[in-house]
């Protein structure tokens, strides 16, 4: 187990920012951690990093616990925060071999020439960060945070404030790492979840509202099925509206509809093309979208 949190609570005087939190995320697992402004996200992650004490409950990194052995867990944890802290006046190589000096490791050389490598730095190498866009200092960061090779990476925002082609850059970047390590990752932009994370922790005004698959909580308590079919041939919507179960039918393009009704409507829908000599080309389940999903469990 990488991470293990138990009844959490931080307080700030009598305020609550985290409140009864639990959670487990495995090794190997890239993990979205989300919420609204001030739900307690930077708070718990700055607790499992060993920046800030919590109130109560137990937090383990790697089986240490955060207080008790907090040097240790600082081994093998990385962080990247939400304003990333660089030395604008050192240049990038010069910041790394600095990184790898505070950790003392023993192939420091070697390690910063890979780090520049892999998150894609060679030429920018020789420059001050202070001269980098901000993707380019994002991509410091990163580097910073996994060159003594951590077993775990916490991430704070990483993708915040950055033009489309480098947030692509950035996500493939992440994508790649968490193939060999456990990903902690909070983020507003909700693409990012689903193109990149293996489960979805929301969090709203310190409590844990969900914990799933995103595909999971896309489904999860959905009274009404949306369902996309295209059929091979014209049909009329009064015959598609007199299907039994089926709520509304919105004709979308060609051949295409859009159907909503209660439960489970695909068996209806196919016994009807069969009764009526309709062949279905596709027919595909339209999911909640995960703003949809964050709006209903972080909305007032």
């Amino acid at each position: 187990m990488s991470i293990e949190v138990k009844n959490a609570f931080k307080y700030y005087g009598e305020q609550a920012a985290l409140n009864d939190v639990s959670f487990k995320i495995n090794s190997g697992e890239i993990v979205g951690f989300l919420g609204p402004n001030g739900a307690g996200k930077s708070t718990m992650m700055k607790i499992i990093t060993c920046f800030i004490p919590k109130s109560a409950g137990t937090v383990k990194v790697c089986g240490l616990d955060v207080e008790e052995e907090s040097i240790e867990v600082r081994k093998k944890v990385g962080y990247l925060p939400e304003h990333n802290p660089l030395y604008l006046d050192m240049y990038v190589k010069e910041y790394l071999n600095f990184v790898a000096g505070i950790y003392k490791l023993d192939n420091k050389k070697e390690r910063v020439k890979e780090m520049i490598s892999l998150v894609g730095l060679d030429k920018e190498q020789n420059k001050k960060i202070g001269a980098l866009s901000k993707g380019y200092r994002q991509r410091v960061g990163l580097a910073q945070a996994i060159i003594h090779d951590p077993e775990v990476l916490i991430l704070d925002e990483p993708t915040s404030g950055l033009d489309p082609n480098q947030l692509v850059d950035i996500r493939d970047l992440i994508m790649n790492i968490g193939k060999t390590k456990t990903v902690m990752l909070s983020t507003h932009i909700m693409q990012e979840v689903e193109a990149i994370c293996d489960r979805v922790i929301i969090i709203k005004e310190g409590r844990i509202v969900a914990d799933d698959k995103a595909e999971n909580i896309q489904q999860k308590d959905v009274l009404e099925q949306t369902v996309l079919v295209e059929f091979d041939q014209e049909t009329s919507r009064n015959k598609l509206s007199a299907i039994p179960g089926v709520k509304s039918v919105k004709k979308v393009n060609g051949n295409q509809w859009l159907f909503a009704g209660e439960g489970d409507i695909r068996p209806i829908i196919a016994k009807h093309a069969q009764q009526n000599n309709l062949l279905v080309l596709t027919m595909t389940v339209k999911s909640k979208s995960m703003e949809e999903v964050f709006k209903e469990l972080t909305g007032n």
